[in-house]
């Protein structure tokens, strides 16, 4: 078995709440209060690929602007994740956590007002640096609170997300059907104040905050970042606009500035004495690898899933409705195979799931492009999106626990830093696949492409789950 970073025979200080004195916490109230925050989170993602459609003829623009209601989203996610992972030690994990929940609840409700489509991408943005708070915070309290059982309810996140998936897709047909695309935000509201009430009532309060938690924030690596990500969103999105060649400057700038900035960015992250993400936890022994699987088997799979309903819409003319709930399938499945996961990983480690969830993943990414013979568009596409969250459900419980049993007493940054690496795959995917859509005659047709291409590229990435450190038992 690999030799981790740093595997603590003891748990980390603030991890068992006996140490700390007073009454241990009522453990199932809050992995319920953190997941239904987790729960809102993923919802928003889903509901909002249903009603891209929607969006599109409401507010009168462009399938490749409208997709920057998902991808600026995602953008806003990656720039706050790690940045919030920082504010969540310095202020406290409860007391973020409810920053977190306001702000997100807020700009949801200026979202369902919005008129048109440059708001609501910049409103969205607003929302992601609520949500950016969720999944650092959500990951710490459970850390601190659950003592030797953390590892199995960290894994439990994974289940938790395809609910939002399951219940998203319908929630966001019902709404575009019968009332408005503008629903799909405020479902959000009425959420948000619940999750106010019951973490006041149900969460520990912080501990008292350690002087070293006030070092100055690396600001300068946030706007690089920044910066490289956003240009290189930006050059994408232009160049699938019609009329404008891959050779003009409208896409050439953007795309140099994007990778000039992110050049800096690594360069930066290397000198400074205290920087915006620790190049530790991004290409340190066994981080690296564990980094890549993220981005490309969790966060590029969920990028190339959440555009499924449209890809229903365009090729066969499924209703909104029903292209949403494509992802009940999928989401059912991957809440099964993640949670029958958690109970197993003790005992398989890391790899042999990592590599059973990839091959699943595989074969569902390859079935939805294929054109069914005597079965309905509906019901192939239901089973290969089942197959597909069978795939990432197996996927998802070892890779989110092996980079937090590298070093568990960063276990606020690392799961930032995940869900930063799954943001920057599935912004790539869905970017770069609609800028595909937005020059072609039969984007229907043309995605079916896109979904082989990228089915070949997870089997040639294979070989790197080799490289994810090997652990068994509880850390």
């Amino acid at each position: 078995m690999d030799v981790p970073v740093s595997t603590p025979a003891t748990l980390p200080a603030g991890s068992d709440p006996a140490a700390r004195g007073g009454h241990p916490p009522r453990r199932a109230l809050i992995l319920t209060v953190v997941g239904m925050a987790l729960l809102m989170s993923s919802l928003d993602s889903t509901i909002v690929a249903t009603a891209l459609h929607a969006i599109e003829h409401g507010l009168h623009a462009s399938i490749n602007w409208t997709s920057w209601t998902i991808t600026g989203y995602a953008v806003g996610l990656v720039l706050m994740l790690s940045l919030a992972g920082k504010l969540s030690v310095r202020y406290g994990q409860r007391r973020f956590f409810l920053f977190s929940v306001v702000l997100f609840a807020g700009a949801s409700l200026c979202c369902g007002l919005a008129t048109n489509i440059y708001l609501l991408i910049g409103l969205r943005a607003v929302q992601a640096a609520g949500g950016a708070g969720f999944t650092p915070t959500a990951t710490a309290i459970v850390v601190e609170n659950f003592g030797s059982a953390r590892d199995k309810a960290v894994g439990l996140f994974g289940s938790i997300f395809p609910i939002g998936s399951m219940i998203g897709p319908i929630f966001g047909g019902i709404f575009v059907t019968y009332w408005s695309w503008r629903g799909i935000f405020f479902v959000n509201v009425p959420i948000g104040l619940l999750l106010v009430v019951l973490c006041l009532r149900y969460v520990p309060r912080d501990d008292e905050r350690r002087s070293d938690d006030r070092r100055s924030l690396d600001l300068y690596g946030l706007m690089l970042l920044g910066i490289g990500v956003l240009t290189l969103m930006v050059g994408i999105s232009e160049l699938g606009e019609a009329g404008i060649p891959a050779w003009s400057p409208l896409v050439i700038v953007p795309l140099a500035v994007g990778v000039v900035g992110l050049a800096q960015f690594g360069r930066h992250i290397r000198r400074a004495v205290d920087p915006f993400i620790a190049p530790l936890l991004i290409t340190g022994r066994g981080f690296g690898a564990v980094n890549f699987v993220n981005v490309v088997y969790g966060g590029a799979t969920a990028g190339l899933i959440a555009l499924v309903p449209l890809y229903a819409i365009d090729r066969y003319h499924i209703s909104a409705l029903g292209s949403g709930t494509l992802l009940v399938a999928e989401g059912a499945a991957f809440m099964v195979a993640a949670t029958l996961g958690v109970m197993a990983l003790r005992r398989t480690g890391y790899r042999l799931p990592l590599y059973l969830g990839a091959i699943v993943i595989v074969l569902g990414i390859t079935g939805l492009a294929l054109r069914p013979a005597g079965v309905s568009p509906y019901a192939w596409l239901a089973i290969a999106s089942c197959v597909t969250g069978l795939g990432s459900g197996l996927f998802s419980p070892a890779s989110r626990n092996a980079g937090l049993q590298l070093l568990p007493e960063q276990s606020a940054s690392l799961a930032a830093l995940r869900s930063t690496g799954m943001e920057i795959g599935a912004i790539a995917t869905i970017s770069i696949t609609t800028a595909i859509l937005a020059a072609v005659g039969h984007p229907g047709r043309v995605q079916a492409v896109v979904d082989v291409a990228f089915a070949v590229l997870l089997v040639l990435c294979m070989p790197v789950i080799a490289r994810v450190p090997e652990h068994r038992g509880s850390w």
